[in-house]
């Protein structure tokens, strides 16, 4: 069984940072696509970064420039750095990945932007 277990979401002011990370357990060969999302209340969620393979991350247009993914091969984890925040950056953050042509995902956490 896979498990995706978030960390470092909390409440920052405008212009703060955050970094968010997830580690993946359990029976694990090769993460082919890593990816986070967030959903902000009564919107959609939304794909905020991504990495297919050995690839560059991607980025969504309102995050790029301010957001960088890391994964870490080794110990099959993934992180989110978040720096000049705002207040529409609010929202459940949760990481996503694709094993195996299986899709895991962690549990949330929670990302407030507010003075």
């Amino acid at each position: 069984q896979v498990q995706l277990v978030e960390s470092g979401g909390g409440l920052v002011q405008p212009g703060g940072s955050l970094r968010l990370s997830c580690a993946a357990s359990g029976s694990i060969f090769s993460i082919y696509v890593w990816g986070w999302y967030r959903q902000a209340p009564g919107k959609q969620r939304e794909l905020v970064a991504g990495i297919i393979g050995s690839g560059n991350p991607s980025y969504s247009d309102n995050v790029k420039g301010r957001f960088t993914l890391s994964r870490y091969n080794a110990n099959n984890t993934v992180s989110l750095q978040m720096n000049s925040l705002k207040p529409e950056d609010t929202a459940i953050y949760y990481c996503q990945m694709n094993e195996r042509g299986h899709t895991y995902w962690g549990q949330g956490t929670q990302v407030t932007v507010a003075s």
